[in-house]
């Protein structure tokens, strides 16, 4: 779509998020998801009337769409949910039946929780991984570039960023830099004696590479080589003062550990690369595989993947995990409560509009009865802003509780107005 255009939220909007991730799908079905779903959004909104915006976020151990939908009798969630299954597993490839088995649905205040926990590294397979936060701002970001978002959209997930930096810096969650990188070198650990003297060889030059470069400096690494499959190498190690390969075939039989991180669609090492009869180690962190996994059959060939670094990841820290969730909840309250607030704005406005229209029929009697000085045209607005006063704090207060529709309720009662009123009078701004 590429118009970077941002849909504005209606009042009866609410979110809706379908997620497979590393609790409950398998690491094929996530690596089909990763393939075929960059266009999902775009292809949700134009198939799928009652759909507003999507953002769709996508890695390696979770395949998520946060969805803005028109949530109206003819068109609920669970329609919504099956149309958009239908059309996921169109994308992707994978079977419906099987992608609707693996799938998780939340709606509304659990849409914000679990977004929020997700950036901030809490449902990650290595709890508080860095690189999260990254690709829920990159989702947004693609969302825009496609004209997919909504105004709604753009303040959960600025949000979501906003909770991500305050988990990092006021828990220890995030202080230790965790990442499946990392992980993947402890594991590489037990296989290598002296880092200071392995070579290593870095496939893709995309944010997981800069990553996983700067995971193996801090373990004395410094024999470093780079190859490109889209001829980015050259310019990656400038930036990164490493050396640069133009031939994969040369640079795998120089090195000790190869390291895949690509966003090919297809692999880029396969068993013929492989060159038997030397000690090596590869460690796929791409999705979908950078690796073809019969490369492991090769003779002094070990192969680390994601699906088996996920299986070694650690317990999480419960106290530094505990007090991040806690941090989550209250963000996720205050989101909740802000929204509620913003939904009941067309109650208000009704409100005031009405009394304000009122206010100058008033104020027009006064001028010509006589109200050269405005005395009494300033006592009535004075009197009006008064009279509004508890009425707008009462609003917010019961939207807060959860109890709004009681004000809009209540103002259609007492006054028989249009509580879906769209914009506030410039009598509103003239207030004093």
């Amino acid at each position: 779509m590429g118009n970077h255009q941002v849909h504005v939220s209606k009042v009866n909007d609410v979110l809706l998020c379908i997620t497979a991730n590393h609790q409950n799908a398998s690491f094929e079905m996530l690596e089909k998801l990763s393939i075929g779903t960059s266009a999902a959004a775009a292809t949700l909104i134009d198939r799928i009337d009652f759909i507003s915006g999507a953002v769709v976020l996508a890695t390696c151990n979770r395949f998520e769409a946060y969805l803005e939908i028109d949530e109206s009798p003819t068109a609920p969630s669970a329609v919504t949910v099956e149309s958009a299954v239908g059309i996921v597993s169109e994308v992707s490839g994978v079977a419906a039946d099987v992608l609707r088995s693996s799938l998780s649905v939340k709606l509304g205040t659990q849409v914000v929780n679990h977004l929020f926990a997700v950036s901030s590294g809490l449902e990650s397979v290595v709890v508080g991984e860095d690189e999260i936060s990254g690709q829920v701002r990159r989702a947004l970001e693609q969302a825009r570039v496609d004209g997919t978002t909504t105004s709604g959209l753009e303040q959960l997930f600025q949000k979501a960023s906003s909770t991500s930096r305050g988990v990092k810096t006021r828990t220890a969650i995030g202080g230790a830099g965790r990442s499946l990188v990392r992980l993947g070198l402890e594991m590489a650990s037990s296989r290598i004696a002296d880092w200071s003297a392995t070579r290593v060889l870095i496939v893709g030059t995309g944010q997981y590479a800069a990553t996983t470069l700067a995971a193996l400096r801090d373990r004395g690494v410094d024999d470093l080589t780079v190859f490109s499959p889209s001829g980015r190498a050259e310019r990656f190690a400038i930036k990164h003062a490493i050396t640069a390969s133009d031939s994969l075939r040369d640079a795998v039989a120089d090195a000790d550990l190869v390291i895949t991180c690509t966003s090919s669609e297809t692999p880029v090492l396969t068993a013929g690369m492989a060159l038997p009869g030397r000690r090596r180690l590869i460690m796929d962190l791409g999705l979908p595989r950078n690796v073809d996994p019969a490369i492991a059959a090769v003779e002094g060939i070990e192969l680390l993947d994601l699906e088996t670094i996920s299986l070694h990841a650690p317990v999480e820290e419960l106290n530094a995990a505990s007090q991040a969730r806690e941090m989550v909840g209250q963000a996720t309250a205050e989101f909740v409560a802000r929204e509620a607030e913003q939904r009941l704005a067309p109650a208000i406005v009704a409100l005031r509009t009405h009394v304000f229209e009122l206010l100058e029929t008033e104020i027009d009697r006064a001028r010509a009865r006589g109200d050269e000085d405005g005395k009494v045209e300033a006592a009535l607005r004075h009197l009006t802003g008064v009279l509004l006063h508890t009425p707008s704090v009462r609003a917010r207060e019961l939207a807060r509780s959860g109890d709004g529709e009681a004000f809009s309720a209540a103002v259609t009662a007492m006054f028989g107005v249009d509580v879906t009123s769209p914009a506030e009078p410039e009598a509103d701004r003239r207030l004093a």
